[in-house]
């Protein structure tokens, strides 16, 4: 469904850390280590923020040996943009309709 996945792609990217997390990641895949490296947090609490992301599907990650490496993937954010621009059509018609209101009552 369309909405559960909105709404998951909007809950992971609610936390700071896991937008942080998605910034870094817009540049090139990582390794977890360098995720982690900035945060101020502990290993497993970067792998708990990386479980949302993932579960989310903002991220998939491969692990090589013993390197676990993460990837953004861009098409989880496709049925987001779609609802965005779905409300602010929206919006913009309201607005619009409101002007044309305004302008017939002077």
């Amino acid at each position: 469904m369309v909405n559960q996945s909105v709404d998951a792609v909007l809950q992971a990217l609610g936390d700071p850390s896991r937008r942080q997390i998605v910034e870094r990641l817009a540049a090139s895949p990582r390794p977890v280590m360098d995720l982690a490296r900035p945060l101020a947090m502990s290993l497993p609490a970067v792998l708990r923020h990386l479980s949302v992301l993932e579960k989310s599907g903002l991220v998939t990650s491969r692990k090589v040996g013993r390197v676990r490496t993460c990837q953004l993937e861009p098409d989880a954010f496709r049925a987001l943009e779609g609802w965005i621009v779905t409300q602010r059509t929206t919006w913009e018609n309201r607005l619009d309709d409101l002007g044309e209101f305004l302008d017939g009552r002077e």
